[in-house]
């Protein structure tokens, strides 16, 4: 699989957690970054090619499930993961349930988990 070109957005609250996205990803897709779901939405509209979308749970403003539900009226089928640090809600399982969300991935999360994420993504669309 070819993920140089793989173009992924990955939105958090946290400086720090965009900064290490950024750091461990940079070599492998094309990492483009915001820093709350509003923010994010705009990113999508100007990036047409952004295939997968990692999304912080909990942020001010809207929620990671709430912008999953949005980037689904935007751009219907885009692959969206939560990244929580938190306890599974029965929210996050409804959405995933329905579509709206693709998955979840625990926080701190692992190199090798975004990849399979991004991998399973491409194979699925």
């Amino acid at each position: 699989m070819d993920t140089q070109k793989v173009c992924v957005l990955h939105i958090d609250d946290e400086p720090t957690n965009v900064l290490l996205f950024e750091i461990n990803f940079q070599n492998k897709y094309k990492v483009i970054s915001a820093y709350n779901g509003h923010e994010g939405l705009e990113k999508v509209k100007e990036n047409p090619e952004i295939r997968v979308v990692f999304c912080d749970m909990k942020m001010p403003g809207i929620s990671g499930i709430e912008f999953a539900k949005q980037l689904q009226a935007i751009k219907p089928g885009t692959p969206c993961f939560i990244l929580t640090g938190y306890d599974i809600s029965p929210d996050l399982i409804n959405e995933i349930n329905n579509g709206t969300v693709s998955g979840y991935i625990q926080k701190p999360f692992e190199i090798e988990h975004i990849d399979n994420a991004v991998k399973k993504s491409l194979e699925n669309s």
